[in-house]
């Protein structure tokens, strides 16, 4: 059994987790931990504040005793609004803190997109344009190329939570251009993964969506590979071929 522990910002889209779960196996268990969100608002410094060291060590206990092999801080926009650096800094401090290996969202889309082969991506996110931005900022950090930008101006995590399936790929859409090699959708409080397969079906390209490449992290840091194509391309395995 392989326990990923995930640290999720309040009440929005949690119900992704145990489905992904289900989709993953029956040696795959994903432990989620609520945190405090404090002003539930896609404002720039009430985002810096969400994933403040205190208010992620709280529940990192939790996962400890729940037997997690690692954890990862299930927010995207609470992690790249420190820029990369930042960002660096706040899973170093989990890392420590949990005394098990951590990351963030953030760094997983940089690190799933690589995975699928996606060096030019597209960002369909739900956040006002001016977190948009930052979002993008982040991902050329990480060495990718940006080719379509579109914020969806949601105020908060509550009401990107309400959004279905409609919208979300009218998002994808209105973001997608043609030579991006992926869509992006950055926030884990969007429900997505029933989703998956629809949306790269309508695209045509991978589509890696916050709460799929959070888990997605988490079983790369316990060096496990998974193939559930229900999740879209970023989980499906080639079988190795012996000649």
């Amino acid at each position: 059994m392989t326990a990923l522990g995930i640290l999720y910002p309040g009440h929005s889209a949690e119900d992704d987790y145990p489905r992904i779960e289900q989709l993953l196996g029956s040696d795959i268990r994903v432990d989620l931990v609520h945190t405090d969100v404090g002003e539930d608002t896609h404002r720039v410094d009430a985002l810096r504040g969400l994933g403040a060291p205190e208010r992620l060590a709280k529940g990192v206990e939790q996962l400890r005793l729940a037997g997690a092999e690692a954890v990862v801080w299930a927010c995207t926009s609470g992690g790249f609004v420190h820029g990369w650096d930042g960002a660096q800094e706040q899973v170093r401090t989990l890392a420590v803190t949990a005394g098990m290996p951590a990351s963030s969202t953030s760094f997983a889309f940089v690190y799933a997109a690589r995975e699928v082969g996606a060096a030019r991506v597209a960002v369909a996110a739900v956040y006002p344009q001016d977190v948009t931005a930052l979002f993008a900022d982040f991902l050329r950090a990480g060495g990718l190329e940006v080719t379509g930008v579109r914020g969806g101006g949601a105020a908060g995590a509550a009401e990107a939570g309400a959004w279905g399936e409609a919208e979300v790929l009218a998002l994808a859409r209105a973001a997608d251009t043609p030579d991006a090699q992926a869509v992006l959708l950055p926030s884990t409080a969007l429900h997505t993964a029933a989703w998956l397969p629809a949306l790269e079906e309508a695209l045509g390209k991978p589509v890696l969506t916050a709460n799929q490449v959070t888990v997605w992290e988490a079983l790369r840091l316990t060096d496990r590979r998974v193939h559930a194509p229900g999740l879209g391309a970023l989980f499906v395995r080639e079988p190795t071929v012996q000649v």
